[in-house]
């Protein structure tokens, strides 16, 4: 577990919390513009933090950096993804990722495409889904 200032040195801010259940930090590396279609940051999660079901108009690619990854898509069962490893979202698939109840997680977040739109939010896992892995 890193320290708060640990945190703060690596460069991570406080990602919003309308998208999680638990903290989740935020560290934005290329932002979309007008010449660039695509979208890269890191997430830290913090144990047992888990993002809510989402889509995404284009893909996305998660690289697991540290930690491991749950990973689900709505109706079939959560994924345990480990650090080296990645996962590529396709557009339209419902789906969250975080950490595991023991420990952080850090993934490098790409999202592809971004003109068609970035992440479409919707309800928080609930823990009786999260604790099924």
């Amino acid at each position: 577990m890193y320290t708060e200032k640990e945190i703060t040195a690596m460069g991570y801010n406080p990602a919003p919390e309308s998208y999680f259940t638990g903290r989740a930090l935020l560290k934005t590396y290329v932002n979309p513009d007008e010449r660039t279609n695509a979208y890269i940051g890191e997430v830290l999660f913090e144990a047992g933090t888990r993002t809510k079901w989402h889509t995404h108009e284009s893909n996305q690619i998660l690289l697991v950096r540290e930690g491991i990854c749950l990973y689900q898509e709505e109706g079939k069962p959560i994924q345990k993804i480990k650090a080296g490893d990645f996962v590529n979202v396709m557009p339209g698939i419902k789906h969250w990722h975080g950490a595991s109840p023991d420990g952080i997680m850090i993934h490098t977040a790409i999202g592809l495409n971004t003109e068609k739109g970035l992440v479409n939010w919707m309800e928080p896992v609930s823990d009786e889904e999260y604790n099924q892995y």
